[in-house]
């Protein structure tokens, strides 16, 4: 595919993947009359038409859904090769570290003193970035395994527990999860066990969560190094028994062999075992 074609591509994927032409102007940094050039123009080389125009916005036709899937798979392979090139013997770059609210509000926070050597731009996010499209280097994340193409160690175990307000005696109200926390196991738990009517409130973040539970307005499952380190809150023995699940330092497979990542993640990997005892509760 030439650089022409391979340029529209991109705009015709945007428009995909937001399902409108504004989405994917806001995403490309563009006007909203580039799109719509750029896309009439991949339409136009290609003699057929890749959206239904709908009043609800631009559908990918049902004929065209394994060539955007093809298309996905050459944008990866492209940033895959830009990514591999940056991570080549050369001046040190600015690795991008994406992890949860939790771990960058705790064991993450310091790295500019703990880990000097590094220059890191932590992002936070408790939904995963997709590192299949480079939108972070490192992941560091609480899960059973990692996902399909990426690679990495379990280093600790992130323990869970539950929390109240330090002296507070009420111990019938909840404080639920919501957003990306909703597929937690403490979630799970919560919906097996108990009674919707008892939950006064919901955050898509344990830091929120936290800060909530310190106020008195419920118990809240939290990790526990941030239940733990916390002199406003104190371990409530309710029926939730706790859990622990892995945490994983991880890349994807096709820079785990880089020398410049390398030596980032083997010294992440140190740190985050040096906060075991914490992480695991």
């Amino acid at each position: 595919m030439h650089n022409a074609n391979w340029d529209d591509l991109r705009f015709v994927l945007a428009v995909a993947d937001n399902g409108s032409v504004s989405g994917a102007s806001r995403e490309l940094g563009v006007n909203h009359a580039t799109v719509l050039r750029r896309v009439a123009a991949f339409e136009e080389a290609h003699g057929a038409e890749v959206f239904e125009r709908t009043a609800a916005g631009y559908r990918v036709r049902p004929d065209r859904a394994r060539m955007i899937e093809a298309a996905r798979n050459a944008a990866q392979a492209v940033a895959a090769v830009g990514q591999l090139m940056k991570w080549a013997e050369g001046p040190r770059d600015v690795v991008r570290l994406t992890s949860t609210d939790t771990l960058c509000n705790t064991v993450l926070a310091d790295l500019p003193r703990t880990m000097p050597r590094h220059e890191v731009s932590l992002l936070a996010a408790n939904g995963h970035l997709d590192l299949s499209r480079l939108e972070a280097d490192v992941t560091v994340r609480p899960a059973t395994a990692l996902p399909a193409g990426m690679t990495g160690r379990a280093v600790a175990e992130l323990g869970f527990a539950t929390y109240r307000a330090r002296g507070s005696s009420g111990t019938d109200t909840w404080l639920g999860l919501t957003g990306a926390l909703g597929r937690s196991e403490p979630a799970h738990w919560m919906q097996r066990t108990v009674d919707p009517a008892t939950i006064s409130g919901r955050s898509d973040s344990f830091v929120v969560l936290r800060e909530m539970a310190s106020r008195g307005t419920g118990c809240a499952i939290l990790p526990c190094i941030l239940g733990d380190q916390d002199a406003r809150l104190e371990r409530y023995g309710s029926a939730y028994p706790g859990h622990r699940v892995p945490l994983w330092v991880g890349c994807h497979q096709d820079l785990a062999d880089s020398s410049r990542l390398a030596p980032f993640i083997d010294d992440l990997c140190s740190l985050i075992r040096s906060e075991s005892a914490a992480l695991s509760g």
